[in-house]
């Protein structure tokens, strides 16, 4: 993620830190499940912006450096990164 602002991503992950010791606090305290799932399902929400934010930087730097610069070698490593990503995702 060389190409884009970083401070946004970081300042959201260490949110998303924040919000992970908070789920521990909550466990600690045997604080009531529902309430903790709901914390859980905030934290993956968060994790996939996140996630959203450095594909899309790769996207566009590192995918379309790959295609400006006409390397075939290049162009087919970079689409089978995304390819076998996609494929662990639907796992």
């Amino acid at each position: 993620m060389s190409h884009c602002d970083k401070a946004p991503t970081i300042k959201r992950l260490r949110r998303i830190e924040g919000q992970v010791r908070g789920l521990q606090r909550m466990l600690e305290e045997d604080r009531y499940c529902i309430d903790i799932l709901h914390q859980v399902q905030a934290v993956k929400a968060a994790l996939s912006k996140v996630e959203d934010a450095i594909l899309s930087d790769h996207a566009a730097s590192c995918v379309a450096e790959a295609i400006a610069s006409g390397d075939a070698a290049e162009q087919r490593k970079k689409f089978e990164e995304l390819v076998d990503l996609v494929g662990r995702v639907k796992q």
